[in-house]
């Protein structure tokens, strides 16, 4: 997890329940062989990069499991939504427009 993100979800409440998480707020640090999660956990905690809360682990299967101070749970990638592109639509006209005043028997009857 990258800095930044971690101090966020270190700060915020405990929720229970699979977790959303940001792609964008990881960065992918290598692989661990193991039966488990804690297996992982354990072969990991002696190394120079230990799993630290907020880390998350991913199976060959894609499912993932994020560290939390409890220990693990399951979790999510949420996915950003794209910006809809609306085809045959221009943004800026090709010939300027003109402006158009009322005339006055467009005005008539209205207060």
């Amino acid at each position: 997890m990258k800095e930044q993100s971690r101090l966020s979800f270190r700060a915020a409440p405990h929720t229970s329940g699979e977790t959303a998480v940001k792609l964008k707020d990881y960065v992918e640090s290598g692989s661990v062989e193991a039966d488990s999660t804690y297996e992982a956990w354990e072969s990991l905690r002696s190394t120079s990069e230990p799993l630290e809360v907020g880390d998350i682990l991913e199976s060959e299967l894609g499912g993932i499991k994020i560290c939390k101070y409890i220990g693990f749970e399951d979790a999510k990638w949420v996915i950003p939504e794209g910006k809809p592109i609306l085809e045959g639509l221009t943004a800026v006209p090709t010939e300027p427009v003109a402006a158009v005043a009322p005339t006055p028997d467009a005005t008539a009857g209205k207060l």
